[in-house]
């Protein structure tokens, strides 16, 4: 790894904040910047939990935005294919919208054809979220709350969200979630954001992407799981060793096709409980590398295939297609329809935790 650049060192992590507009019902929204002592940034708003942008730096020491995105709030207001954002009460897809669970069938929104989509029309991405600056041995932190109303887009229960941001002194941007429920419910949490370790010049199909997988959970043409837990060797889906992400991207196999390109779930190969390594990332231009530790047992990694450069961004930036990729860390897509998928089902007195961990370094040429 390059030395450090001088004029990056020796900080102390900050947080502040200004006023970043106004919500749909009037309710303020604010947007925090954090900073490392080594000088990474990040900056979120309180609106859905939004990465706005990090700011990691390239191998020449240069600092870039990583992360897709708008410059004001009201780009996220009017179009937005969820950049950056905390995604509940249930990441992914639900099929048909609904699900049964101990022997009632909730129906849920219907907001992807007949499917139900990172939470409905007004999941977590679309509300305001209490946020207050906390301490953090390691660096800088920013707690974020949200109660879901028994209810809420059809799910059952109410719901307390606690979302927690840290950017650390090693490097690291970090997610912690904490959840409680007051009866039955599922809960699948996740972020969001499209990641372009050149910074966003360009497309993603040159990195280089490892993920920690040896199955992953195919898809039927509504990209919801078969049920089938299938092994990624001789597939498409082999990322066990670095590969550029668009090496087979325009290949005829159906789960391309299905995904218009990657859009599924890749199951972390485990050996042990906790903290472990789920995927890397490489931009071969920057240098830059993002390694992921997550406590969950899966990670969707999307391409990016369904942006078309409708989406103009930040610094006026056209998004087309694989301009970023996402790498969600979760359960499985339909897991309340799944048996033999790992449960996300919460009752009362027991608590909901999940982190996962992005870690940046750069590679030398």
């Amino acid at each position: 790894m390059k030395a450090e650049d001088p004029a990056r060192a020796g900080s102390k992590p900050k947080i502040d904040s200004v006023p970043f507009g106004t919500a749909p019902d009037g309710t303020p929204v604010d947007i925090y910047r954090l900073t490392n002592s080594h000088g990474l940034g990040a900056t979120i708003t309180n609106y859905g939990g939004i990465v706005v942008s990090l700011l990691v730096p390239d191998r020449e020491g240069r600092l870039g935005d990583i992360v897709l995105g708008y410059d004001s709030l009201a780009g996220y207001l009017a179009k937005s294919p969820y950049f950056g954002c905390l995604v509940g009460r249930y990441g992914n897809r639900i099929a048909r919208g609904e699900f049964k669970l101990d022997g009632q069938t909730y129906a849920l929104t219907q907001n992807d054809g007949k499917n139900h989509l990172h939470g409905g029309r007004v999941g977590f991405d679309k509300v305001v979220w209490s946020a207050k600056p906390v301490p953090a041995d390691n660096g800088v932190g920013l707690q974020l709350q949200y109660l879901s109303k028994d209810g809420e887009e059809g799910y059952p229960a109410a719901l307390s969200v606690t979302a927690t941001y840290t950017l650390s002194d090693q490097d690291e941007f970090i997610v912690d979630y904490l959840a409680f429920t007051d009866k039955p419910t599922v809960v699948n949490l996740t972020h969001h954001s499209y990641f372009n370790l050149d910074g966003a010049d360009g497309d993603t199909l040159g990195h280089l992407l490892t993920i920690n997988a040896d199955y992953f959970t195919p898809v039927d043409n509504g990209l919801i799981p078969t049920g089938e837990v299938r092994a990624v060797k001789g597939t498409p889906m082999d990322f066990t060793r670095p590969k550029p992400v668009g090496a087979d991207v325009a290949c005829r196999d159906p789960q391309i096709v299905f995904g218009h390109g990657f859009d599924h779930n890749w199951v972390i190969s485990r050996n042990r409980e906790g903290l472990l390594l789920a995927a890397s990332l490489v931009g071969p231009r920057s240098g830059r590398m993002m390694e992921i530790l997550t406590t969950e047992p899966g990670i969707q990694f999307y391409g990016g295939g369904w942006l078309d450069g409708t989406i103009v961004g930040k610094q006026a930036k056209a998004y087309g297609p694989c301009h970023g990729l996402c790498l969600e860390t979760q359960h499985y897509p339909n897991s309340p329809n799944q048996a033999d998928f790992p449960s996300t089902v919460l009752r009362p007195g027991e608590t909901y935790r999940s982190r996962t961990v992005h870690r940046f370094s750069v590679e030398e040429k």
